[in-house]
């Protein structure tokens, strides 16, 4: 392995303000703010922290990627509910229904995120932040295991999982029809390891099916590319 997960992003049009709420969801201390962007440590064993950039992308449609939030207790999940909202969430349709048990809502820039009922048996042990929950092929799960060095924990009728081998956050993918590019979305920040070359480690990526961007290299210490279902994700080269 070349590389790690660094972050997920999110493309955020106040970096600031968004920091700011999911810092006070999730009970967590900044982890410091730089012209590329605000950080914010995720809190679980998986090691990435949560980072929101600066961007003027428009949101187009539902997010393909979003968070799912656990709970314990009923009244642990009224009580998330109550807090997001009271940090500026607000409730969000997504098509989940009435008689749905779990909340749909969105931060204060549009990003849905669920919090979870109890009970929830596969995401046991995983944390605050259950699941990564992403619009996805087959394909791009085992993209991402591979790229990750992160096993596969589910792979079942489309759908696949996979997990840090020091546990935390799934990051799951549903399968098949994938929903249109949502624009402002969520991203992986992928970063070297201590050693580790930007041109071979992009040389690697590109074997495992990646695509190079037309913007490509970038001068800011980035190199864009796109997964196999035409995600955009960031190889940083410094930090």
């Amino acid at each position: 392995m070349s590389s790690r997960l660094f972050a997920v992003s999110f493309d955020a049009h106040q970096p600031e303000v968004l920091a700011r709420f999911w810092s006070g969801l999730l009970g967590s201390e900044r982890a410091g703010a730089a012209h590329d962007g605000v950080g914010l440590p995720s809190g679980n064993a998986a090691g990435y922290r949560l980072r929101f950039r600066p961007s003027q992308r428009r949101k187009a449609a539902q997010n393909r990627m979003h968070f799912d939030l656990t709970s314990s207790s009923s009244e642990e999940q009224q009580r998330t509910v109550a807090r997001a909202l009271g940090l500026g969430a607000r409730h969000a349709d997504v098509g989940q229904g009435p008689d749905a048990s779990h909340v749909v809502l969105a931060d204060p820039e549009g990003n849905e995120f669920c919090v979870l009922e109890p009970g929830n048996g596969f995401l046991a042990g995983c944390g605050f932040l259950g699941a990564l929950a992403c619009d996805g092929s087959r394909a791009v799960g085992y993209f991402w295991s591979r790229v990750l060095g992160w096993p596969l924990v589910w792979d079942q009728d489309e759908e696949t999982a996979i997990q840090s081998p020091d546990g935390g956050t799934k990051i799951t993918w549903g399968g098949p029809p994938l929903m249109p590019d949502a624009g402002k979305d969520l991203r992986f920040d992928l970063a070297l390891d201590d050693g580790g070359r930007a041109e071979t480690e992009v040389e690697r990526l590109l074997s495992l099916g990646a695509e190079p961007l037309a913007s490509g290299h970038r001068s800011d210490g980035e190199v864009l590319l796109a997964d196999p279902d035409g995600n955009e994700f960031r190889l940083l080269t410094r930090r």
